[in-house]
């Protein structure tokens, strides 16, 4: 009956009559689709007074957006009074732009309002820098406002220890626990060094310190000097925190390490001494052997000589060849001559 009267109507073959009213049936199912889908994110977007449209939205969708998340930072940051905007880009593509860039867009904006209100100065360039870089921009934003306290050392590392060692000129070691209160400084967050180079430094500044004291007792008196000497090494140059303040937890007497090094010198010294004692006892007793051996060896050549005396005499008993001498070395004044004996020229 419609398509009769569309036809008297209109004058239109019933064909095409019916693909106008086919054609005209799927743009009303797609338009209410598209309202059923963006809606309620359109009208959220309008009733805030944030500029965006449907076609944005359908946008969003075919880049794999989540549109939901832009409106709602949008609309958070329309509420707080900012202005987000990225260079030239506007408010919706700078969102969309971090957003593809795996950024959390809720987390930026929001951060941004915290600063805002605190009065730090925190664009969305830099904060959404600062959320691309790893580093947690809510902890961030909120230890610029309110400061937070390093100890110093960490007691939370993996050395066991619990305080720092120092030893001053007089040997004796000194058991630190210093407290560092430190602020995030934004503009050096991004390369900035961490809370470990603080330590870090802080542990270096106070064994410089206190190893260039006299004795310990200057800064068990004077507890404030370490803080200040410390403070004044520039710690915080190219970190991401700007330091408050530095103070001396506890203090206490540890060991008198230069006793114990010069008793241990004393020790090496000793145990030197008698290496050397040792060595020339051996070397006296090497000695000793060979004068031993030598007193044999004359010895044996005096037995030898006295044997060869022996026989010496036994000949000049035979040849009768012993003589008197008037106490001059010459010819022999009388010859004593044995029976059966021949004087020999």
């Amino acid at each position: 009956m419609i398509s009769n009267i569309l036809v008297g109507f209109l004058g239109l073959p019933d064909w095409l009559t019916i693909a106008l009213a086919l054609l005209t049936s799927a743009m009303l199912l797609v338009a209410v689709l598209l309202a059923i889908k963006y809606g309620g994110l359109w009208l959220q977007a309008k009733m805030s007074g944030t500029d965006v449209s449907i076609v944005s939205l359908i946008g969003m969708s075919l880049r794999n957006v989540n549109a939901s998340q832009i409106v709602n930072a949008q609309v958070m940051a329309n509420q707080a009074g900012l202005t987000i905007s990225q260079g030239a880009r506007s408010s919706t593509s700078a969102l969309e732009a971090h957003y593809l860039a795996g950024g959390d867009v809720n987390r930026v904006v929001l951060a941004i309002i915290a600063a805002n209100r605190a009065g730090l100065d925190l664009d969305f360039d830099r904060a959404a820098a600062i959320d691309l870089s790893g580093r947690d921009l809510s902890e961030a934003v909120s230890t610029s406002i309110f400061p937070k306290v390093i100890d110093c050392p960490d007691p939370n590392s993996s050395n066991p220890s619990r305080s720092l060692s120092a030893v001053a000129k007089n040997g004796v070691e000194l058991l630190i626990q210093v407290r560092v209160t430190v602020r995030t400084n934004l503009d050096q967050l991004i390369g900035g060094a961490t809370e470990e180079t603080i330590v870090a430094r802080v542990g270096q500044g106070i064994v410089s310190t206190v190893g260039s004291m006299d004795s310990h007792t200057e800064a068990l008196s004077a507890p404030n000097r370490i803080s200040m000497e410390v403070f004044e090494k520039g710690i915080e140059s190219n970190t991401a925190y700007e330091i408050v303040s530095i103070d001396v937890a506890s203090i206490d007497v540890g060991r008198n390490i230069g006793a114990r090094l010069q008793t241990e010198q004393a020790e090496a010294d000793t145990r030197v001494a008698r290496a050397g004692a040792e060595m020339r006892r051996a070397n006296a007793g090497a000695r000793l052997a060979e004068m031993s051996a030598l007193v044999t060896e004359k010895r044996a050549e005096v037995v030898r000589a006295e044997a060869s005396v022996q026989s010496a005499l036994a000949q000049a008993f035979r040849d009768g060849q012993f003589y008197l001498t008037d106490g001059s070395e010459t010819a022999p004044g009388s010859i004593l001559k044995f029976p059966d004996s021949q004087l020999r020229a």
